[in-house]
């Protein structure tokens, strides 16, 4: 897909990556920008610079995501890719406290959910339709100092291929965005030593829009701007135990010891 002449709606975009999205596809021509944040500040000043929209948008609120969806319908006729961007930073294992979980789960796995059900009936009535969703590296290769973001990465993502298994031969394309270390305010939430592994080979989140246009272009499921992890990916399929025992000894260099 070339995003000239499209129509976007980019949740999270009040910052961060989801800002460069917005950036990135009106320069490349868009017919229409919606920018959807909670940051409804974060929103607008985006949608000023793109000359969008900008909505006040709880992602993990399904009528809330309707009601975006149907915003931008009324305001352009339709939607013709959908990025599905907003995410948090929550750390830990087991004993993240059950709302940080859920919260996780919520913004990581439910938000794609109400986005399918909100965007895919008119992209199957039209035959065509894209739906972007921002995952992680962590939700391919996990992650060594957070659990409940690796884990419901990781279910976003297989959420992301099943739409991409049911709904490919129907004209819908889907891509999951799997970036590493990006320089946004959340990798400033990051722990000491989580944060300093991320930092190495750190993009700019310009420069992770970029990937994701040549991405839409190819229709790649996998939007991978780190090429590395890819050769991370293919690693843990070759040989499970050996990528594990490696996922170790990182996370005795990145995790410092309470």
């Amino acid at each position: 897909m070339e995003v000239s002449g499209r129509v976007v709606v980019v949740t999270g975009g009040g910052s961060g990556i989801g800002a460069a999205l917005c950036r990135a596809v009106a320069s490349a021509g868009a017919a229409g920008v919606v920018v959807a944040d909670i940051n409804a500040a974060g929103a607008a000043a985006v949608a000023d610079e793109v000359d969008g929209v900008a909505l006040t948008t709880d992602v993990t609120d399904e009528a809330a995501v309707r009601d975006l969806v149907a915003t931008a319908v009324a305001r352009y006729g339709r939607i013709d890719l959908y990025c599905s961007n907003a995410g948090i930073a929550v750390g830990g294992g087991p004993e993240a406290p059950d709302q940080a979980w859920q919260r996780s789960w919520e913004v990581h796995v439910m938000a794609h959910v109400y986005a399918a059900r909100a965007v895919l009936p008119a992209m199957l009535e039209r035959g065509e339709g894209y739906i972007l969703g921002t995952v992680s590296a962590a939700g391919l290769v996990n992650h060594v100092a957070a659990a409940p973001y690796a884990v419901t990465k990781a279910a976003g993502l297989s959420f992301l291929e099943w739409l991409a298994i049911a709904h490919g031969a129907n004209g819908i394309r889907v891509s999951a965005l799997c970036p590493q270390g990006v320089r946004t305010p959340m990798l400033a939430l990051a722990a000491p030593g989580e944060q300093d592994f991320l930092a190495v080979g750190a993009l700019d989140a310009d420069d992770v829009a970029a990937h994701v246009l040549q991405g839409l272009r190819e229709e790649s499921f996998l939007i991978l701007p780190h090429p590395e992890v890819r050769e991370f990916f293919a690693r843990k399929a070759s040989d499970y135990d050996r990528w594990l025992r490696g996922m170790q000894r990182l996370r005795e260099h990145v995790v410092t010891p309470a």
